[in-house]
């Protein structure tokens, strides 16, 4: 990974015209995206909500899922310690029980949608709809069902704090890489039972290695490695999951999400975080796909088809994950916490440090 002084990553300087035509594709693909967002709001059909009762200062938590029933409990517990007020949840037809279990929660808002996943952008449409309607002026985290964000400290210090200390700072969001974690033994077991915390359950993860690069013209993170870019990508390592996300932004109506939370428009916002080994402040997405019901998901994958742009080129990938390897190796961490991380250089701490804290 080549880093800059600083820890920044480095950039190619462009002629001024070639810059010009950049940044007007860069506005017009933003706007294109924000038209389908606007669009993508007839797809959604409100079950629950509550949006009324989100104060001016409330941070939000932003998702879109489907079937999610095993990690609800445990994320909503989670944001809700951190300090998140509301939820803003598109349930994309899920069969499971996932639907009434949040419409029974009182800081949840929910719509559903029978659309096509994949047709929406694998759900960003919706994503960005909600952000656009209900997000402008909040600190949003927008995650998966299955991610749990951490960051220096946030076992003492919740998320208004820390998000009063970005925008003191200056900053208009925070970075993340996102952590496989997996079992000791084959997946879709864990090594705690149900209701126990993720980390106990799938405690395991690959401490490296991870690459990262700058893509132009939209700046966006490109990073790549870990875990299942050793066991399921080795031969083509370029096909390997990004690890890199923007989940926690304070949100404003001009922005969107181009590729899940890997990248966003405006293009300069793309450089708030530059993967491991970036000294600022930075979070870790604890990534709970590995838990049980993985192998279920990725053999009605191979027939739904809804999760990649080309789901053939990953048929053999969701064969592979159904037939439950052990992903353990030598080179395997037992996770211990944030600290730990912050050594690893896989979470940056900037200034965000205190001695009665550390």
């Amino acid at each position: 990974m080549a880093l800059a002084s600083g820890g920044r990553l480095s950039t190619v300087s462009l002629g001024p015209l070639r810059h010009a035509w950049q940044v007007y594709r860069a506005r017009w693909k933003r706007r294109e995206l924000m038209w389908r967002a606007i669009k993508a709001r007839r797809d959604l059909q409100p079950i629950a909500d509550r949006t009324r009762a989100i104060g001016p200062d409330d941070i939000l938590v932003v998702t879109t899922l489907r079937n999610e029933i095993a990690h609800l409990p445990g994320f909503l517990d989670h944001y809700r310690r951190l300090g998140a007020a509301h939820f803003l949840i598109v349930d994309n037809a899920s069969d499971d029980g996932s639907d009434g279990f949040l419409a029974a929660q009182p800081d949840v808002s929910l719509w559903r949608s029978q659309a096509s996943y994949r047709a929406a952008r694998f759900g960003l449409d919706w994503t960005n709809a909600l952000l656009m309607r209900h997000g402008h002026g909040h600190w949003c985290v927008t995650v998966d069902a299955d991610e749990l964000l951490i960051y220096p400290h946030h076992d003492t210090r919740p998320l208004p704090q820390l998000v009063a200390h970005l925008q003191a700072q200056g900053m208009a969001g925070m970075g993340a890489l996102m952590l496989d974690l997996y079992p000791d033994g084959p997946v879709g077991s864990a090594d705690a039972p149900e209701g126990a915390p993720l980390t106990q359950r799938l405690p395991w993860f690959d401490p490296g290695p991870y690459r990262a690069r700058r893509m132009m013209p939209r700046r966006n993170l490109w990073v790549q490695g870990g875990v299942r870019e050793r066991t399921f990508f080795a031969d083509d390592p370029v096909r390997s999951p990004t690890l890199n996300k923007l989940p926690l932004m304070r949100w404003s109506w001009r922005q969107v999400y181009v590729n899940s939370t890997h990248s966003l428009l405006p293009p300069g916002l793309n450089d708030l975080y530059d993967g491991p080994g970036d000294r600022r402040l930075s979070g870790v997405l604890l990534h709970g796909k590995f838990l049980p019901g993985i192998v279920e998901k990725s053999t009605e994958e191979l027939t739904r088809r809804q999760h990649f742009v080309r789901p053939e080129a990953y048929a053999d990938y969701h064969r592979a994950v159904a037939r439950g390897p052990v992903l353990r190796d030598a080179n395997s961490l037992r996770l211990t916490g944030w600290r730990q991380l912050v050594q690893l250089g896989l979470m940056g701490t900037g200034d965000w440090t205190d001695v009665r804290d550390s």
